[in-house]
């Protein structure tokens, strides 16, 4: 057996892969979308407008190239208070910029220091320099212009030499491509077929031929050296995307160039050879009254556009609204107000502006101004007051009663809809008609009781939300990174709160809560445990002085189990995030410890340091690095950079307390929240404290959990398997027994046991993947290292595994596939032709899996997987006549239903498995 996988590993591999076309985007505006740009293979940005904090950043960082200019400095920018007036030759007036001497060796370790290298600190590691030909202005003679081009090849190869695994793009600097060649990655020049004009009325112009020709000398010497070449072609902004410019990219694309078309000051998101699909949807709130975590927007939408494989992009109406240049790369827009705003002149003049440009709007809950029909007529919509009573309902689409039918409730205002679909439709004592719910030529809107109906403080959809967005928005189907399940089992991971580590049991099964669980849950239950204790409750100065020597060795054998990883659930317990100012946390707000001053450093930094100093096992790895928030489970920005910045991880907050007795998609929490481009990510449950009111009771209220994991199972996997609890469970028999019983549980079910740290990159990853759709309609992934899930929201769906060669396997549940992806690092690219095919009947694949695929091997006939767990494999393969499977070591259960072949291991986390298909069938 041994010798037959021997021989596999020496089969060449017979590789499929379309040619993907190179992409570039110059984008120098400011809140950069990195689920667009995301796409590119080179995106160059001005530093100055990027937070390297934040998680998108660090994704596509190494396709990120920060913009410096070498031979001008901008007046605007600090470092030119630093330049000694010696250095500057003139002024560039078109850019309010001065020329520097780049001959002057002062002056090149000036971009060294002061330009370059703190780029290089905040994370950026490629570079784009700009102004390279500046030296014209003032360079004359043909002497002259040979000494500053000298001084420029010098200054470049002296980066290339300190910094050699920097990449580097030049803006034109052909005269010394050269010189230079070898420390180059690509070229960048401007306007080979538009450029730009003098005037206003000019702005945009063609290029004579006589032109290209001087660019097509140099180009050519360029592409002699294999140099990649992006040619920046400018149009007014609604052309980018016209068939004018798409023959324009097509020509340069045949020139063998990467082509970008953008507008005059770089700001928008332009047309190069890959688009990104759409994936944000913009959504208007005022947060005025209310965190954006108790807006109806994010409690009641962000779950259903995330499920459909976009995400919401929250924004105040209290800042000023968005240009339509920066509106473009928005699938559509929500305006989701409580309140009418001040000023609707404002608003109105704004959706106009959307609609006129095709961006779709939908109106959820109100217009979001007051009822006065002149504010309505641009949508095609009569919107007045009424005393009258409805009558009865005459017009019902199969997209309402999606959980309860349309209330009679008496309103106040009626809809009158001049032209689109109405949804749903009354009849009032006056005989008017009235539309609360429609889709229309501009979107749709869903006002009053059309949407939604409120019975005791539970929200009820009336509209089919995911049916309504989706069609009111033009959202295209997609294929979506899923983060519920890896190799086509449903994702399980457990973690816990450290409150009540000290609590003293009521019974005699131990003496701390924290012996309970340590004896009763995570020495019983072999599977991934994160556990999180609160700092200031083991220190000297905190609150059990006299047991802390006994809670430390608890701690300590806790975090000896391999089963066991740390985490912290903060220093002193913060309870509302929102109180931290100037990195300061008023003592009511906290829990007190003695001379203790509150910082975030030591809240989350260095309680992890402690840590794994003193709390972990000698040589233990992976260190701990991740955080439980902790109180209201709201951090804000300030908390949320700070996470970022240190490179941790953190979760909880979300309420997701779906049960039988109230089964609402309100009820389930969105994959998390962002804020300024960081990711709070939420739990996959509530924990037992709101299952057992508050910890008043009843005490084994936390199996009603179960209730939760199978509603966010099914119809739709919403969310996968968290047991979430505090340690405080291990006080009470009552809780302990329900804690059992949770877990008793979850072990029957067919379920992947993860680590919480293995979980919480992969909703960041969702938060910032990109999405591109080929010519040939194949998708494109980019940004998935952690994620290793695609689904399809289709039933029993089929695709051709040989053109398809990242692809591990498919597994059919319910109403959904879930496509699994092969582990490699190649820049987190994955790509895929979802196109159905019946040859998928015919090959031999893994369907499930509960434990990593660590190596994958294939070729066109034979697929050879090698598994590791965290728990005893259990494995399944489809496996059609024509096929066959062998395994190593065997397998203690072996089940074949059909055509699929079902693994059980009693002790074994690893094997290998080979399935090899016979051409003649």
């Amino acid at each position: 057996m041994r010798n037959i996988f021997i021989l596999f590993f020496l089969f060449v591999e017979i590789v499929f892969a379309s040619v993907i076309p190179k992409s570039a985007i110059v984008y120098y505006g400011k809140d950069i979308s990195y689920t667009t740009v995301g796409v590119h293979d080179y995106i160059i940005v001005q530093p100055n407008h990027i937070d390297t904090a934040v998680p998108g950043f660090k994704t596509y960082k190494d396709k990120m190239y920060a913009y410096i200019s070498i031979g001008e400095l901008d007046k605007t920018l600090p470092e030119y208070g630093e330049i000694p007036k010696s250095w500057i030759k003139t002024d560039n007036k078109s850019w309010n910029s001065v020329v520097l001497d780049i001959q002057n060796k002062q002056y090149q370790q000036f971009l060294f220091t002061k330009m370059i290298e703190p780029e290089i600190q905040r994370g950026f590691q490629n570079f784009f320099f700009d102004t390279l030909d500046s030296y014209q202005f003032y360079s004359k003679t043909p002497e002259e212009r040979a000494k500053s081009e000298k001084a420029l090849a010098s200054f470049i190869n002296t980066f290339h030499k300190k910094y050699p695994t920097c990449k580097l793009i030049i803006n034109r600097g052909f005269e010394m491509i050269d010189a230079i060649h070898d420390s180059i990655d690509a070229v960048l020049f401007e306007s080979y077929y538009r450029g730009l004009g003098t005037t206003k009325q000019n702005l945009y112009k063609n290029v004579s031929a006589k032109d290209r020709k001087w660019f097509d000398y140099w180009l050519d010497k360029v592409r002699a050296y294999h140099k990649d070449i992006i040619s920046v072609e400018y149009m007014p902004l609604n052309e980018i995307f016209s068939k004018k410019a798409e023959k324009v990219k097509k020509k340069l694309e045949k020139k063998g160039m990467i082509p970008y078309i953008a507008n005059k000051d770089l700001t928008v998101y332009g047309n190069s050879s890959k688009v990104a699909v759409k994936r944000e949807i913009f959504t208007l709130i005022s947060e005025k009254r209310l965190d954006r975590t108790l807006q109806d927007s994010h409690q009641l939408g962000a779950l259903v556009l995330e499920y459909l494989g976009y995400k919401q992009k929250l924004y105040p109406i209290e800042k000023s609204l968005p240009s339509m240049a920066e509106m473009q790369h928005y699938a559509g827009v929500m305006i989701w107000l409580k309140d009418y705003v001040s000023d609707p002149k404002k608003l109105t003049k704004w959706v106009k502006k959307l609609v006129k440009n095709n961006i779709k709007v939908v109106f959820m809950g109100n217009f979001g101004f007051v009822v006065r029909d002149d504010e309505y007529k641009f949508l095609g919509l009569k919107v007045q007051k009424t005393q009258s009573s409805k009558i009865k309902i005459i017009d019902k689409s199969p997209l309402i009663g999606y959980e309860i039918e349309p209330a009679m409730y008496h309103e106040d205002f009626e809809v009158q809809l001049k032209e689109g679909e109405p949804l749903l439709s009354y009849l009032y004592a006056d005989d008017s008609v009235s539309s609360p719910v429609a889709i229309t030529p501009w979107g749709g809107y869903v006002v009053g009781e059309g949407g939604m109906v409120d019975i005791d403080g539970e929200n009820l959809w009336v509209v089919d939300p995911f049916a309504f967005f989706q069609k009111a928005l033009h959202l295209q189907e997609l294929p979506v990174a899923d983060v519920t399940t890896q190799n086509g089992t449903r994702l399980f991971f457990t973690h816990v709160d450290g409150d009540g580590l000290a609590n003293r049991v009521e019974g005699d099964f131990g003496f701390y809560s924290g012996d309970v669980i340590l004896n009763y849950i995570l020495k019983k239950y072999k599977v991934p445990h994160s556990i999180s204790i609160i700092g200031s409750e083991i220190d000297p100065n905190g609150p059990f002085p006299k047991m802390r020597d006994k809670l430390v060795k608890l701690v300590q054998e806790m975090y000896s189990l391999d089963n066991v990883e740390g985490a912290t659930h903060t220093f002193t317990h913060p309870f509302f995030w929102g109180k931290i100012h100037n990195d300061n946390l008023d003592p009511q707000y906290r829990l007190k410890v003695k001379g203790y001053q509150f910082s975030l450093q030591r809240e989350l930094y260095d309680t992890l340091e402690e840590m794994n100093s003193k709390l972990y096992p000698q040589g233990k790895m992976p260190k701990a690095r991740t955080v439980f928030w902790s109180g209201d489970c709201t951090p804000r920005v300030n908390a949320l950079h700070f996470i970022a910045q240190h490179n941790l991880l953190a979760i909880n907050g979300g309420d997701t307390t779906i049960t039988n007795l109230n089964p609402w998609l309100s009820r389930i929490a969105s994959l998390g929240l962002e804020r300024a481009s960081y990711t709070q990510v939420y739990t996959g449950a509530q924990n037992e404290n709101v299952f057992t009111n508050d910890w008043l009771g009843p005490f084994w209220g936390f199996k009603n959990v179960k209730q939760t994991f199978q509603l966010t199972n099914s119809p739709r996997r919403f969310k996968p398997i968290d047991i979430y609890y505090h340690l405080y469970s291990g006080s009470k028999q009552a809780s302990l027994e329900a804690l059992t019983d949770v877990f008793d549980w979850v072990m029957k079910q067919d379920v992947f046991p993860i680590y919480t740290s293995r979980y919480i990159p992969k909703v960041i990853e969702f938060y910032n993947y990109a999405l591109w759709k080929d010519a040939d309609e194949d998708w494109h992934f980019y940004g998935l290292n952690h994620l290793r899930t695609v689904r399809v929201e289709k039933k029993n769906y089929a695709i051709d595994m040989a053109k398809n060669r990242d692809v591990l396997g498919v597994k059919h549940f319910q109403n959904h596939t879930y496509i699994s992806l092969q582990n490699h690092t190649e820049k987190g690219v994955y790509s895929l032709d979802l196109h159905p095919s019946e040859n998928m009947l015919h090959q031999g694949y893994m369907v499930s899996a509960n434990g990593y695929v660590k190596e994958y091997k294939h070729n066109a006939n034979m697929k050879m997987y090698t598994f590791e767990g965290n728990v005893p494999l259990k494995l399944s393969f489809h496996i059609p006549k024509g096929c066959e499977l062998e395994v190593f070591p065997k397998a203690e259960s072996f089940h074949q239903e059909g055509e699929i072949v079902s693994l059980k291991y009693t002790t074994q986390k690893q094997a290998e498995v080979r399935v090899q298909c016979f051409s003649n069938y």
